[in-house]
């Protein structure tokens, strides 16, 4: 087991927002029992002899579990969050007292001493002092694009130089030339590339992420990458949800029609069957809502197919034109919709009543230069808010952290909120909180331990999370251990 035991520093954590979603309080810690001491245990994996691995690992050892052993973690604070409103708008809490888990997931939380008398025949494996440092949940990325081939860099100077998204992807740049040398990469090739992409996430924070292919538009390529996709979610530890975007671009030498018709009826239908046989899963699908790539009815015919053979909806809309992408999905029943920018009123207010999660990526807006996303319109009108990076080769950032900062200065939202939509309201976009996103009773043992006593420190230091996050931890195993936080000092 891991296990946790903060020292007796009374603090006194921010006001917080409570919600029940399906009848489910999202971490419900109030004044009262915010100064509570928790221990955290997670159960780690031991090898086929019964020996402990090593409770440090790399992602991508792929090592099957067998039994299990404990390691201990003293000295913690824990970061959480509440929902409010259909969301967890606001956010975390600084909280002391002892939790629980086994097989990976919390099994008790409760007052130090209670926990201690029911776990007092445990032994451990490895003990962690985490004096001086803060325990939250591991982030939860909804929106990333990283299985592809070839390198967009020389984009970026065309995009100083004024040259607009559209005009690049016109000019044959963009999505068509990623998917040129995508076509041409074998598997093996993607999966290394997408390997390496997840274990920098991972390092960042991210315990879950949202995993799209979409540099095909062919059925062969798409394939591939869902099959890179189904590789990686087998051989590294980070968290997969998979999202099937053959819509992502209109493949050159044919229409958007003749696109839409060849993904409803070939597509499609070959994803159901390779889902049904158990070669692959996937979670979403995703389409490009956009002017000169899919239209609204092209859009609708796709995500109601893709609803049919049961993935979630989860789609890009109202990005660079007002589509009207938001009613659209609040029609349909989507779980998510991501970018927004050009989102109407109406289109906000159908998402809050629909509970569709809405998926905003400051980083995208940054780098193409496009007006903010209404975060605090959204917010107020009660849309569940999360966050996504986008990485893309047109977006080439790995760091939820930096997000949550893009997110509180040129969105405004607070940081109470961005944490909240970082971790619990991002695992709801992707239809994962009931098991990830939060510190609670019954979820996994996701978590990050940061080398500060205040979590607000991983977004106010903008790129410090390389000296900041101390460990990563996914279903109770310590997967990434940075030795440069204890030369460093707690902050």
């Amino acid at each position: 087991m891991l296990c946790f035991i903060p020292d007796t520093t009374a603090l006194s954590p921010p006001p917080l927002l409570r919600h029940s979603h399906n009848g489910m309080s999202f971490c419900a810690c109030d004044d009262a029992v915010a100064r509570f001491l928790f221990d955290f245990c997670f159960q780690t994996y031991c090898d086929a002899a019964g020996e402990p691995q090593s409770a440090a690992g790399t992602p991508g050892s792929g090592k099957a579990p067998s039994t299990s052993s404990p390691v201990s973690l003293l000295h913690a604070y824990m970061g959480a969050q509440e929902e409010d409103k259909g969301s967890v708008k606001g956010g975390a809490a600084l909280c002391q007292g002892r939790r629980i888990t086994r097989d990976g997931c919390i099994k008790a939380v409760g007052q130090a001493d209670v926990i201690r008398n029911e776990f007092s025949e445990a032994t451990f494996e490895r003990i962690i002092d985490c004096s001086g440092k803060c325990v939250l949940p591991g982030l939860v990325d909804a929106h990333t694009h990283p299985v592809w081939a070839g390198d967009r860099v020389h984009e970026f100077a065309m995009k100083l130089a004024g040259a607009s998204y559209m005009e690049i992807h016109q000019a044959g740049g963009g999505i068509h030339f990623t998917v040129e040398h995508t076509r041409a990469a074998s598997e093996a090739e993607l999966l290394a590339g997408l390997q390496q992409r997840l274990g920098r996430m991972l390092r960042a924070g991210s315990t879950l992420v949202e995993c799209k292919s979409g540099y095909g538009l062919d059925l062969h390529t798409e394939l591939k990458m869902l099959r890179a996709i189904e590789r990686a979610r087998t051989s590294t530890d980070i968290g997969i949800s998979s999202t099937y975007c053959g819509a992502h671009a209109v493949p050159r030498g044919k229409t958007a029609a003749e696109a839409t018709d060849d993904i409803i009826n070939n597509h499609l239908p070959k994803l159901k069957e390779l889902k049904l046989s158990g070669e692959i899963q996937v979670n979403n699908i995703d389409v490009f809502c956009e002017k000169g790539v899919f239209d609204l009815e092209s859009t609708r015919r796709i995500l109601q197919a893709g609803k049919d053979i049961g993935l979630q909806i989860n789609f890009h809309g109202d990005e660079l034109h007002p589509m009207k992408s938001a009613e659209l999905g609040a029609e349909l029943g989507a779980r998510a919709i991501s970018h927004l920018e050009e989102v109407s009123d109406e289109g906000i207010v159908a998402m809050a009543r629909a509970k569709c999660a809405a998926v905003l990526l400051p980083t995208t807006a940054y780098m193409l230069r496009l007006k903010q996303p209404q975060a605090r319109k959204m917010l107020e009108e009660g849309v569940i808010v999360a966050l996504g990076s986008d990485f893309n080769p047109n977006a080439y950032c790995f760091s939820m952290p930096m997000v949550m900062h893009l997110a509180c200065v040129n969105m405004k939202m607070s940081m109470n909120e961005a944490l909240a939509a970082a971790t619990i309201n991002a695992a709801y976009a992707l239809g994962k909180s009931d098991t990830h996103g939060s510190l609670e009773v019954g979820k996994q043992g996701d978590l990050l331990i940061i080398n500060s006593s205040r979590w607000e420190h991983l977004i106010y230091q903008f790129g410090g999370h390389e000296a900041l996050i101390n460990y990563v931890i996914v279903k109770g195993k310590v997967i990434y251990e940075n030795e440069r936080c204890e030369a460093m000092g707690s902050y």
